[in-house]
């Protein structure tokens, strides 16, 4: 028995990766390090703009590692234990993370700032060109 999905539409051709991305997306559960995703309002011509914050406390810049895949944003974090100290109590682990971001065909990574333990990445969507393109008919007889 085949499986029907709203993508298997024979109207929409070629989203078949779109589906396999949600259904990565919706049996990803971890939800550290938590994080925000705010529009930031745009001037008048200026592309749509979204800021990603991630809250990374006791992350330093060289233990974060940002990175675009494909149409993936990937933030990583690695925390290196320090084997000089002798912890009484530990309630603050080394923790590692990889976070994993869907980007739509388009958007771009303007930059990421670390500050206050907050790690904010920056991303814009150029407004695309209005394309009409005409398809020439060819007749054979």
């Amino acid at each position: 028995m085949t499986r029907m999905t709203p993508f298997s539409n024979p109207l929409l051709l070629g989203f078949d990766s779109m589906e396999k991305t949600l259904e990565r997306i919706a049996k990803s559960g971890d939800s550290y390090p938590p994080y925000n995703i705010e529009r930031i309002r745009n001037s008048e011509g200026r592309s749509e703009r979204l800021r990603i914050t991630l809250a990374v406390a006791g992350f330093a810049e060289q233990d974060l590692e940002v990175t675009t895949e494909e149409n993936q944003l990937v933030v990583r974090g690695r925390q290196n234990d320090d084997a000089e100290r002798e912890y009484l109590h530990r309630g603050i682990a080394a923790r590692q993370f990889q976070r994993v971001f869907v980007l739509a065909d388009g958007m771009r990574v303007l930059n990421a700032e670390l500050k206050n333990g907050l790690l904010a990445i920056d991303l814009d969507r150029p407004q695309p060109e209005r394309l009409v393109q005409k398809i020439n008919i060819s007749v054979k007889d």
